[in-house]
């Protein structure tokens, strides 16, 4: 185990999660880290700045790099020597941990940026000797260099480790950009690996998390709590399994896929086995971890999860023989060698079935998990592997898709990927794509569409609000959300809290109307969409609302976002409807009562996480809440925050008044819909009103420090300027 577990989690974040039912202030002693808005997210890249990654991997012969993985695949190295002389189940199993971290709370985790090669991932108990198959790619890392990201090189290399074992695949995409640091994902409260904080009630998983322990990808494999239950582990696996957006046919065909290749190893106990993890070994071990002492530590000694066992026949081979395996016995549990929970089966039956892994003299009984049986003893899961063992080309296509989907699905939509194995077609959980060739707008269209806008008997506020409310879903963990596809206008994005449903529909009536004239009259306006539309409408007031302050900005929409249907199921998937719905957005002063989100984190937490999702940095967060006050684009037209006596001018006045030393601020009183009060030093009158983010631009000393530089006399140029850069950024996310 590691030598300091605490090094690998993030201590802030955490301590302010554990605090947030006991108090709503900031927990003493802890100091809001803006250290995830740095820009590049993941650490500090070598590239040049306009080094194209996805352009480079288009490059790649991808024939060729087939060959050279396949080659590593089937050479067994004598510093880690194969079972079975193919590393394609170990490949295989790095492929999955890494795409399996993702989780749909807040699309973190997943294949992209190549986490599995930093903290804390590259040392969790679930990832052990995962560090030897990533150097054992190393050399067509080396090959290929910057052109190949080790984050597409894990996926491509896992679905070949699945061609080589005979298996067709559905496709691959490359288009990851690796990222060059540990990133600051919250995984879990507890301080040491393998334990469980993070349940409440009967099993329910803390959100955003979606494993089941800390150091898991999925759940323990011996049952919850390390009980033998297959009914139970199956409660776990389904909702852990959702939380990662599968339902219950990809959840079965993923375990009986996956557990179709390799074998557990567990010939001793890896506590008592294994040295420390690679963050905490030593210099001289150059990044590999988990020495073992049992016997020559390596090939038929190695140690990895102490479950120790094979599954099927023909363990590099793809073909039915984990589910004829699983219903073709009845199975009794016992202990491994290591004393872990694992199940063989009854009467003896089986023995001999399965090979060694080294000796072709040697032959073992199968072993199955306490999380496999959960296929056979769930109602639900039977049903469906049942019909995967009668139908096995249906179980064969069901399981590419689910495989697929797993190593994909935090990519975004098509036009993200690259590389001619592609899939040519839509699929129901991708994102929906973006067509600038179809709907290019001329620019005396636009500008004829932003006057009608205006026009239009909306409020530079509410439009401003409206393409807010339609980006803001955007989070670039995985793509999703934005302003592509208007979901704004269709349940359940329209009657959010967040977005003031009354107000909301009201106004994209208007806009639906206007948008009918606007295709008939404006010419180059045929193909409009309401996704561009709304978008559209936020430029044009921002526009008009620098003019009457003074100054130009330029317009820079760029259209092309098309509009889903209340039946895409895009849209009506239940997993995917509800999880972009924030729980606090201080963009728009929402919540504005912190006692409105009693079971989240303090709001100003949430307003950093919600800003890295934005992709925006600490100077871009601070010119958008300042512009967006002044523009009086707060929730429900609340004038909390509006620091400024003339709301629709686009001016530096929320800075400057925010930092008036004649104005002190008191937390308001208990009935107030407020949280503090500014009050003039002179008269002793309340004269603004502001939320907690307000004032986290004069109380947190970086805030402070851009503030103050946008409130000085001659930067309100300067802060327009920056304002209408960081509007285009987020309404330009995911395009």
């Amino acid at each position: 185990m590691a030598q300091n577990p605490d090094a690998y989690i993030d201590k802030t974040y955490d301590q302010a999660l554990n605090a947030r039912r006991d108090t709503t202030e900031t927990p003493v002693g802890v100091r809001l880290d803006l250290t995830i808005l740095q820009q590049p997210l993941g650490g500090t890249s070598p590239f040049e700045q306009d080094f194209d990654y996805p352009a480079a991997f288009e490059t790649i012969d991808l024939e060729e790099l087939a060959a050279d993985i396949d080659d590593i695949l089937t050479t067994s190295q004598d510093w880690w020597p194969a079972d079975y002389g193919h590393y394609g189940p170990l490949i295989l199993r790095m492929a999955w941990h890494c795409a399996g971290t993702y989780r749909i709370g807040d699309g973190r985790g997943g294949a992209n940026g190549g986490m599995q090669r930093f903290p804390p991932l590259n040392s969790w108990p679930d990832n052990r000797n995962l560090d030897k198959a990533r150097r054992l790619l190393w050399p067509v890392k080396q090959k290929y260099g910057r052109r190949l990201s080790w984050a597409d090189l894990m996926v491509f290399a896992g679905n070949r480790a699945l061609e080589s074992m005979g298996f067709a695949t559905f496709g691959f995409a490359g288009g990851r950009i690796d990222a060059w640091g540990p990133d600051e994902t919250y995984w879990g409260p507890e301080k040491t690996m393998l334990t469980d904080q993070r349940h409440s009630g009967v099993r329910e998983l803390d959100e955003p998390l979606a494993a089941s322990e800390m150091g898991l990808i999925y759940v323990d494999p011996q049952g919850p709590g390390t009980q033998p239950d297959p009914i139970a582990a199956a409660k776990e696996i389904r909702q852990t399994f959702a939380r990662m957006g599968m339902n219950d046919e990809e959840t079965v065909a993923l375990i009986a896929g996956g557990h179709t290749f390799g074998k557990t190893h567990g010939k001793a106990d890896p506590v008592e086995s294994l040295g420390p993890e690679p963050e905490a070994a030593p210099m001289e071990a150059q990044g590999l971890g988990w020495q073992c002492t049992h016997g020559c530590g390596k090939g038929h000694d190695a140690v990895g999860t102490g479950l120790e066992g094979i599954w099927t026949k023909t363990p590099t081979q793809w073909d039915n023989s984990f589910l004829e395996t699983l219903f073709g016995y009845e199975w009794d549990v016992e202990l491994s060698p290591a004393g872990q929970w694992q199940w063989v089966p009854s009467n003896g039956e089986g023995t001999g079935t399965v090979p060694d892994p080294f000796d072709p003299e040697t032959t073992h009984h199968p072993t199955m998990l306490t999380t496999d049986l959960a296929l056979a003893e769930d109602p639900d899961y039977r049903e469906i592997a049942h019909r995967f063992l009668h139908h096995p080309a249906e179980f064969a296509d069901s399981f590419a898709r689910a495989w697929f989907k797993l190593t994909h699905i935090d990519m975004g939509p098509r036009h993200q990927y690259r590389g001619r194995l592609a899939p040519a077609k839509p699929l129901d959980w991708q994102e929906p794509d973006y067509n600038p060739e179809g709907q290019a707008l001329p620019e005396d269209a636009i500008s004829e569409i932003s006057q009608r806008l205006l026009d239009c008997g909306l409020t530079r506020a509410q439009l401003v609000r409206t393409a807010w409310a339609a980006a803001a879903t955007y989070r670039h963990s995985d793509r999703r959300g934005g302003t592509n596809g208007a979901r704004l206008r269709l349940s359940p994005q329209c009657d959010w809290e967040v977005n003031n449903p009354e107000e909301l529909k009201a106004v994209l009536a208007v806009l639906e109307d206007l948008l009918q004239t606007l295709r008939g009259t404006v010419d180059g306006a045929q193909n409009l969409s309401m996704a561009d539309l709304i978008v559209i409408g936020g430029y044009a007031a921002i526009e008009a609302a620098a003019a009457e302050a003074g100054h130009q900005i330029p317009v820079r929409f760029q259209p092309g976002r098309t509009d889903l249907t209340e039946d895409d199921p895009h849209n009506t998937d239940p997993l995917w409807a509800a999880v972009l719905e924030p729980s606090a957005d201080g963009f728009r002063n929402y919540p504005e009562r912190q006692e409105q989100a009693t079971e989240a984190l303090p709001v100003e937490y949430q307003l950093i996480d919600q800003a890295q999702q934005l992709c925006l940095d600490a100077a871009e967060l601070t010119a958008l809440i300042g512009g967006m006050r002044v523009l009086g684009a707060t929730y429900r037209d609340l004038p909390h925050g509006v620091l400024t006596h003339a709301p629709g001018r686009l001016t530096n006045a929320f800075f400057s008044n925010l930092l008036d030393p004649d104005v002190y601020w008191e937390p308001a009183p208990e009935n107030s819909p407020a949280d503090y009060h500014g009050i003039c030093g002179r008269t002793a009158e309340v004269i603004w009103t502001a939320s907690r983010v307000d004032l986290l631009f004069t109380s947190h000393r970086g805030l402070r420090t851009l503030a103050e530089d946008y409130a000085y006399d001659d930067a309100e140029e300067r802060f327009v300027q920056d304002f209408a850069a960081a509007w285009h950024k987020v309404m330009t996310l995911g395009l």
